[in-house]
């Protein structure tokens, strides 16, 4: 039989446990620091059973939360329910597209406050769904909110206020307080004259892409008028994204640029490099320390803020990325792609703690449903099917 070679250390070891194994009497130990034995074949697994028993070093709250995602969370859901309120079977979390008024049609955008979800396609209609409660239930539609359409929503920092941007070049500023119309910008400019948009933390500013590179300002409460212009080197604005503090604004654009501009100064701050196609979504951390950017390139890419460079990549998608979504911590970044798959990333290893795929449609928003608005931190997702999906981050349910 095979002899193993032992060294003192597991020599001592052996002769500690000499004394429980009477019938296994071990031989003498004068031996030098590395002698062979013949001994029993299942000592080596004894010794290999008292090395497991030692104890391990205990795991930080973050790195038993990941293992948490990267093993149970997200699994994909096939379980089934009724729906409370036509008795139809469904899917568990999604909602009952025939009793909720879901939305006939794409759905291109989502936002949300501690309240609601908000949703709004390429039907005319924007619809206000509960936060509160398994159920999700429809809360208000805004009928005839944009006739062609709508492709953008912004909600501000506290939730209150929200803006639309419609498929006929208008934008609309909601109350969600009272759920109600407060007035238009930009009213009666072409389509794909404003783009993306988004509200700084008050709401009073409104930030907006165009066709041609411009990043215009909007000043929302007082007359609605343009308060400033950035140029870009004229590419299509895909997305903007205003810091929590109200002091950046962020554009991502058809040619892959990605430019930061500083509203207390009215110039550029940066000029970003890494991106070589077309850049769909852009995010300012909640701590305005990073700027995440992604879309054609199957890539997020995060860049520093104050000194403008590129320190990290977040690769795992096969497929454009239309939408990302920072957790309010900042620990994770959700992301949705043009193949349906649905990725959470750790911001502290930068890399993929769990994928998630409902369906094989694309798409089009992401967004984390923040903590404190009752169900606990979670996410939806909305895209091509029409359709609104609800999942616990936790438990993937």
């Amino acid at each position: 039989m095979a002899i193993p070679l032992l060294s003192l250390t597991r020599l001592g070891l052996l002769h500690s446990i000499g004394s429980l194994l009477p019938i296994l009497p071990l031989p003498a130990l004068a031996v030098p620091a590395a002698a062979h034995l013949n001994i029993p074949k299942f000592l080596p697994g004894i010794w290999e059973s008292i090395l497991r028993a030692v104890p391990k070093k205990k795991q930080s709250h973050s790195r038993k939360r990941m293992r948490q995602l990267a093993g149970k969370a997200l699994q994909d859901i096939t379980a089934l329910n009724d729906c409370p309120a036509c008795g139809k079977v469904k899917r568990q979390n999604m909602l009952c597209k025939p009793c909720s008024g879901s939305h006939p049609s794409d759905i291109f955008a989502i936002a949300v406050n501690t309240a609601y979800a908000i949703s709004a396609g390429g039907d005319s209609s924007i619809q206000v769904w509960s936060l509160h409660g398994p159920d999700h239930h429809l809360v208000h539609k805004f009928e005839n909110a944009h006739p062609l359409g709508v492709h953008h929503l912004a909600t501000n920092k506290d939730g209150r206020f929200a803006a639309s941007a419609g498929f006929d070049g208008t934008i609309n500023i909601w109350d969600l307080e009272s759920l109600s119309l407060i007035k238009q910008v930009a009213k009666g400019r072409s389509s794909g004259e404003v783009w993306a948009i988004a509200l700084s933390p008050t709401g009073k500013f409104m930030a907006a892409t165009t066709y041609n590179g411009r990043v215009c300002v909007y000043d929302v409460f007082e007359a609605g008028e343009k308060l400033r212009e950035y140029e870009t080197k004229g590419s299509f604005g895909m997305s903007v994204d205003i810091s929590a503090d109200g002091k950046l604004i962020a554009s991502g654009h058809e040619n892959g640029g990605v430019y930061i501009f500083n509203n207390e100064t009215g110039k550029i701050h940066h000029s970003l490099p890494g991106l070589i196609r077309t850049v769909r979504s852009v995010a300012f951390s909640p701590g305005g320390r990073l700027l995440a950017a992604a879309g054609d390139s199957n890539i997020i890419a995060l860049y520093d803020i104050i000194s403008g460079e590129q320190v990290g990549n977040l690769s795992g998608h096969s497929s454009w990325i239309f939408s990302i979504s920072w957790s309010k911590t900042g620990e994770y970044i959700l992301s949705g792609a043009f193949n349906g798959k649905v990725k959470v990333w750790s911001t502290d290893t930068k890399t993929c703690v769990a994928t998630h795929t409902e369906n094989d449609k694309a798409l089009y928003g992401v967004k984390w449903i923040p903590k404190f608005s009752g169900v606990g931190e979670g996410f939806f997702t909305a895209g091509a099917n029409g359709k609104l999906c609800f999942y616990r981050e936790a438990t993937g349910s």
